[in-house]
């Protein structure tokens, strides 16, 4: 299985997510997308954006500092 890195640290709500949309068109199945992010709406968004897009959100994790790491399954 593939992973890719998309790192979104610095962005405000809701530019993570809008990255994560387009980075979502390049991206073939089985490939799994890790996101790096330091904005507090990031896990809420990304929950919603895996739900309505039907991906799967295999993690979203806060890994200190403010920043959080989500996994996402293509």
């Amino acid at each position: 299985m593939a992973t890719e890195v998309l790192d979104c640290n610095g962005m405000k709500c809701p530019q993570p997510v809008l990255k994560v949309a387009i980075q979502a068109r390049k991206i073939a199945p089985g490939t799994m997308l890790e996101v790096l992010a330091d904005c507090s709406a990031f896990p809420n968004d990304i929950k919603k954006w895996c739900e309505k897009n039907k991906k799967t959100l295999l993690s979203c994790s806060d890994i200190g500092g403010g920043s959080y790491k989500a996994q996402i399954q293509f």
